[in-house]
């Protein structure tokens, strides 16, 4: 059997989807390279959690002790009322019996850390914001700002909810007339978030901090555009964040796009709204703010979207680039690695990257991740409603879930998600180690081929 060569991947953005993907397509010995926009590598945002939906990928690539070495357990999400009267939650203390898995907690920052520190520093460039792409059935070739060009078999956008790859891919689309109408339209956006993590914090005056457990807390006051909520993390820090409801129109569209991101630029004028209300660690948010250095606050936009066309020809579109979630706690993140794991295992299936080839992988990349991401973005808009929505009809579902809807309801709803863990096909499978079932994993030809090879050669 003839081995095929591998295609070279060019990865746009050096987030956490690229860096994931970056790390799959290591293990299998593909050529790659990641090319970052920013001038230097710095991960903006605060709490995150993963759950057993993805972390078997974390645990086939070797990462999964590294990852808990950032991380804390978490037992149970608090939603409260302005008073701090408890008004709803979910119960994870069954997680890790019914998954495998515990529920962890971390922040953003040392989870980018942790994935770039495995990355070959010589296969990132940064500095690198894509302009436009070409592509034939040659190859394909993006040019960055700075007038530099790369070629190669297959482009990833993986740059972001305003990815610059997608933007060049749809003008192309859209001129010869093959773009959905749906993917032309803007993303939905409704609210704005500011983010912290503080500085290491004097455990006697938070002991939540000591407890080592992580506890996710969020104030939900009915009636105000204002929600927040705590987080405890290692170190004997604090994550936090302030969430408004913006009204449609409020915010410019130039404005969404400059903020579309992380930002480190806080807004301070949001803050001071927020200053004096009272948080559940004890204090108020002044007190966590004044134990936060500047640079590690960080805002953005929250928009949501999910669009239509995630390929064509040898260019290929995931996490934010294709679907862009409402946060819940890193539930973006975790579908955007899920991609990364499907798009790998579908370039090691591939073979010679011919144009025939690659539009197939790609067709099965979609075809196995639309229908989860569309039901998670679902779930995800669902979550914002209950969480930080303050329409008259948000604040009716709100009532409607924390009073009518049985709590074993809820909180099946999250073992649920924990069934669909797709792990890369090229590494040694990690077996079910809790009592619920998981959905099977996808069989690799591929690899059944490659060990029927070497058990004839034995």
């Amino acid at each position: 059997m003839t081995k095929a060569q591998p295609p070279k991947v060019l990865i746009a953005g050096g987030g956490i989807s690229g860096l994931f993907l970056a790390l799959l397509l290591e293990r299998q010995n593909v050529p790659y390279m990641v090319y970052e926009r920013a001038s230097e590598i710095k991960s903006l945002g605060s709490a995150m959690g993963f759950g057993a939906n993805i972390l078997p990928a974390f645990e086939q690539l070797g990462l999964l002790e590294e990852l808990m070495a950032i991380s804390l357990p978490c037992r149970r999400l608090e939603m409260l009322d302005k008073e701090l009267n408890f008004m709803s939650g979910i119960d994870f203390s069954e997680y890790k019996e019914r998954t495998g898995y515990d529920t962890v907690m971390f922040t953003r920052p040392s989870l980018h850390r942790l994935l770039y520190s495995h990355v070959p520093p010589e296969k990132v460039l940064l500095s690198k914001r894509v302009l436009s792409l070409e592509q034939n059935d040659l190859g394909v070739m993006v040019r960055m700002a700075d007038g530099s060009t790369y070629h190669g078999d297959i482009l990833v956008g993986a740059d972001g909810a305003y990815s610059g790859v997608r933007q060049g891919l749809y003008k192309h689309l859209e001129k010869c007339g093959n773009l959905p109408l749906s993917d032309m339209e803007e993303l939905n956006m409704g609210h704005l978030c500011m983010v912290g993590t503080t500085d290491p914090l004097d455990p006697e005056k938070y002991p939540c901090i000591k407890s080592g457990i992580s506890s996710f807390q969020r104030v939900i006051n009915n009636g105000d555009p204002y929600t927040w909520h705590t987080v405890n993390m290692r170190d004997n820090r604090l994550c936090w964040g302030i969430i408004v409801q913006i009204e449609s129109g409020s915010a410019s569209r130039d404005a969404m796009f400059r903020n579309s991101e992380w930002g480190s630029d806080a807004d301070d004028s949001l803050m001071q709204k927020t200053y004096e209300y009272t948080t559940p660690v004890g204090g108020v948010i002044r007190d966590l703010i004044n134990a936060t250095p500047k640079e590690n606050m960080s805002k953005t936009f929250l928009e949501e979207k999910l669009f239509e066309t995630w390929y064509h020809g040898r260019t290929v579109l995931i996490g934010d680039a294709c679907h862009k979630f409402l946060p819940s706690a890193g539930q973006g993140a975790v579908n955007a690695m899920q991609d990364a794991v499907v798009l790998a295992n579908c370039i090691y299936e591939m073979g010679e990257a011919t144009p025939q080839n690659i539009t197939a992988a790609f067709r099965e990349y979609y075809a196995e991740r639309h229908a989860p991401v569309k039901r998670m973005m679902n779930k995800s808009a669902i979550m914002a409603a209950i969480q930080y929505g303050q329409t008259w009809k948000e604040r009716v579902i709100r009532h409607v879930i924390f009073n009518w809807i049985p709590k074993k309801v809820q909180t099946g709803q999250f073992f649920k998600d924990a069934t669909y863990r797709p792990q890369a096909a090229f590494l040694n499978y990690v077996e079910n180690r809790g009592s619920d079932p998981v959905l099977p994993q996808k069989p690799s030809k591929r690899c059944a081929e490659e060990k029927a090879a070497h058990k004839k050669a034995a």
